[in-house]
């Protein structure tokens, strides 16, 4: 793992912890760590070196890569698998160490791509400009060059590349809304990169042991929020009733264990338990229902039946019959008055968990 931290002026406070835990949620753990804020001698030595050697000047403080004369700079991208090249007259003497010794981008990950062994270099299509300006680094500092490859951009279906402008893209905000882990992963991977066999579940495991380069995308994919949501429930529904239970607690901390089962199959996110059970803990406020007379039947019903989910539905099914009325008006007036919601979980079950009084004082008028 490395943090390129050289920009100060883009450094947000807390921003390397906050990735450092979203990785960690992801499973995406690192066997060595890198700030290249702490390692700012090293490019120093690096750029001063090159200076040495007449493959870079000194302009205003500042040290700038000197580009050699009617060359051909090329390679050969493993992603989009073709080569590409620049005539050398193209390509702008970039800046390596800033006036206050800092050094920029450029700099800094070609010398840490050849300390940390970097076999391949993965970038956003964005970066192809400045993949010149690298491979002339290596070049100079006589390092072997790594695989470089670039991969798609995610586009927006409304057109133009997925952004800030846009809607949510970050990750956190994704996380916020409800969606697990391992959703957004097996989503993303799908995203830039196809199996042969075209399966679509993988754990991160799963993932490594099938990856293969040849299948990375060279076509942008389009962001398909219902393919996400469809993971996102499959991911749901593989949960303990248990663990779900305290996954939802942030988004509704009063739910209990007995409720999960009734919403398990109904939610899309974890945030879809306020919406879909929150009328646990609240009255709701509606005034919906189609017909009182069905409220005031089914009052007369409920009052005297045992509180059982057999008898309750027998003396409701009864009464229903002996008026002619259709069952879907009837459960549906006796389901806005007790959830205030035409979606709800399972209505019976729902008056079993609320109480026999509490169910009662939400159909009086």
């Amino acid at each position: 793992m490395r943090i390129e931290d050289t920009d100060q002026k883009r450094e947000v406070k807390g921003a390397q912890k906050s990735l450092q835990k979203i990785l960690r949620d992801f499973g995406l753990n690192w066997d060595e760590f890198y700030v290249q804020s702490q390692r700012l001698e090293i490019y120093r030595k690096a750029a001063e070196g090159l200076v040495s050697k007449g493959l870079a000047y000194r302009d205003g403080g500042a040290i700038r890569l000197k580009v050699p004369k009617g060359e051909k700079i090329k390679y050969q991208d493993f992603v989009i698998k073709k080569t590409i090249s620049w005539d050398s007259g193209n390509i702008s003497e970039a800046v390596l160490l800033k006036s206050d010794g800092w050094p920029t981008y450029h700099l800094a990950v070609v010398v840490d791509d050849h300390e940390m062994n970097i076999s391949h270099v993965l970038r956003a299509a964005e970066w192809i400009p400045s993949t010149p300006v690298h491979l002339l680094l290596y070049k100079y500092f006589g390092f072997e060059t790594p695989e470089i490859g670039h991969l798609t951009d995610i586009l927006d279906p409304a057109g133009g590349k997925l952004s800030k402008r846009k809607g949510h893209v970050s990750v956190e905000q994704f996380l916020e809304q409800g969606y697990l882990p391992e959703a957004l992963l097996n989503f993303v991977i799908l995203l830039g990169w196809a199996p042969k066999d075209n399966r679509e579940l993988f754990t991160l495991d799963e993932f490594v042991q099938a990856f293969d380069p040849a299948g990375l995308q060279k076509s942008n994919p389009v962001f398909n929020q219902k393919k996400l949501d469809w993971f996102n429930g499959h991911y749901i529904r593989q949960k303990s009733d248990v663990d779900l239970l305290q996954l939802i607690k942030p988004y509704l901390p009063e739910i209990t264990l007995e409720i999960i089962p009734l919403i398990k199959d109904r939610i899309t996110t974890l945030a879809d338990a306020k919406s879909l059970a929150g009328f646990f803990f609240s009255r709701p406020h509606t005034t919906d229902v189609t017909d009182s007379t069905y409220l005031t039947e089914a009052l007369e019903v409920l009052q005297l039946v045992a509180w059982t989910k057999e008898e309750i539905e027998k003396g409701l099914l009864t009464r229903i019959t002996d008026r002619g009325w259709k069952t879907g008006d009837f459960f549906m007036s006796l389901r806005l008055a007790i959830c205030g919601s035409k979606i709800t979980p399972p209505l019976t079950d729902s008056m079993l968990i609320l109480g026999k009084d509490e169910t009662l004082a939400r159909i009086r008028p």
